[in-house]
């Protein structure tokens, strides 16, 4: 255990320092406020503060852990190595500048409390981002300044046995929409069907016809396909089905289909499965409620996992109705526009409410790319995609972190504006697992 001495133990304190030290480098971590039961202690410790007390291991505070509420701040960036940084501390602090406050800054994405201007769906846009502007987007800084910091409390505190974390990857797929013909009321059917003879899509026509009349396989029926990766890969899947009313964002099967019902009860048996709240959600409270319900009912099991359609999600009300909720873990953190770090970190972390000054109960799965930001946003090929996921993925593994993927069972159809990305995924897989 370490042992951290600081002038005021506040929440957002326990919260960094237990992140950084506990669930990042895998060391347990103590507070005191007391100089003497400091001094008097044995094992490695270190002061957070803004004066050293001896030669102890010390980290200049910043302000922002013994502060409460948001305010605007001005942010200056240094580099410690090559790495970009700020919150510089002064020449007694055994590290260049505050690791802790800089890591609570950007994982609690402080900086979307603070006005700013909102994109055509009402998220937070990447280019705003402090990440964004000073290029570390697709850098994990929190987890890269958490191994600097180990390095220098190693070389502080030689004899004491570190333990190292494992790099782990999760393959997550949205059910945005099931099929792509299958199971549609008559009334889309046949509206799909005129839309196309009016704009003279002759080949989808053909398509939607040889569907519907069981003459070929629906191009988005994918899933046997992915499970069979799954299994041969070993790799922990999940599953997040849309299953809120018609809108125009919202466009899947109806829940109440029992082909679509039968579907998503047989990925359960093989595979893990959460609810993908519709687009409307983002601030409907009672909306969510009663997809959560209705997912559980299909499944007969609580749902604990959940992700946003269109990545909807406005800090902290949309996190609060999942906590109210009684959902434990998230995977909406994250850019549709860009791939990379939204929190900066590859490591799951709880959700601190700025509002309520509380760690809560919620953990936070940051993914790192999605195959619609690449295909659609950042208009790259599949060829050029893999690079960047070879990319994404050794940065990940390079701090052990968990590797996040979101993919759509569209993206493995080779159909409409997914031609040639239908060995994407599996090639995704062999980077991600190498």
């Amino acid at each position: 255990m370490i042992l951290v001495y600081t002038h005021k133990i506040t929440p957002r304190v326990r919260y960094i320092f237990k992140h950084i030290l506990t669930r990042t480098l895998l060391i347990p971590v103590d507070f005191t406020s007391k100089v003497e039961e400091f001094v008097a202690f044995n094992g490695p410790k270190m002061t957070y503060t803004k004066t050293p007390l001896g030669n102890e291991f010390f980290v200049k505070s910043n302000n922002l852990l013994f502060e409460q509420g948001v305010n605007d701040m001005e942010i200056s960036m240094q580099k410690w190595d090559e790495t970009p940084c700020f919150f510089k501390t002064g020449p007694k602090s055994s590290i260049p500048f505050d690791v802790f406050a800089a890591s609570f800054y950007l994982i609690t994405r402080y900086e979307e409390y603070l006005p700013h201007v909102k994109d055509i769906h009402g998220r937070y846009t990447a280019d705003q981002s402090l990440a964004y502007k000073k290029r570390f987007l697709e850098k994990p800084v929190v987890d890269i300044w958490a191994y600097k910091l180990l390095d220098a409390l190693k070389e502080k505190f030689p004899d004491y046995d570190y333990k190292n974390r494992k790099y782990e990857f999760i393959s997550t797929v949205d059910i945005d929409n099931a099929y792509a013909y299958k199971y549609k009321s008559l009334i889309r059917s046949v509206g799909g069907f005129i839309n196309d003879l009016l704009h003279f899509r002759v080949l989808d026509v053909w398509n939607r016809f040889a569907v519907t009349f069981n003459l070929k396989k629906d191009p988005f029926d994918t899933f046997q396909k992915i499970l069979e990766i799954k299994k041969e890969y070993k790799i922990k899947t999940i599953f997040f089905f849309l299953i809120g009313d018609y809108t125009t964002f919202d466009t899947n099967v109806s829940a109440s289909k029992s082909k679509y019902k039968l579907l998503i009860k047989e990925m359960v048996d093989y595979a893990k499965v959460g609810l993908h709240p519709s687009y409307f959600t983002m601030h409907n409270t009672a909306l969510l409620k009663k997809e959560k319900l209705r997912l559980e009912n299909i499944i007969n099991s609580p749902i604990q996992r959940s992700r946003q359609h269109y990545l909807r999600f406005s800090l902290p009300e949309t996190y609060q109705h999942l906590i109210d909720l009684e959902v434990e873990e998230d995977y909406s953190m994250g850019y549709a526009s860009n791939v990379g770090f939204r929190a900066s970190t590859c490591t799951p972390f709880y959700f601190y409410d700025l509002d309520f000054e509380i760690q809560t109960p919620l953990k936070v799965f940051p993914f790192a790319l999605m195959d619609t930001t690449l295909n659609d946003y950042m208009k790259l090929t599949p060829k050029q995609s893999l690079g960047r996921i070879r990319d994404i993925k050794n940065e990940v593994k390079a701090v052990n972190g968990t590797f996040i993927t979101l993919f759509h069972n569209e993206s493995l159809s080779d159909y409409l504006r997914w031609k040639g990305w239908k060995r994407l995924y599996e090639s995704m897989i062999k980077i991600a697992v190498s």
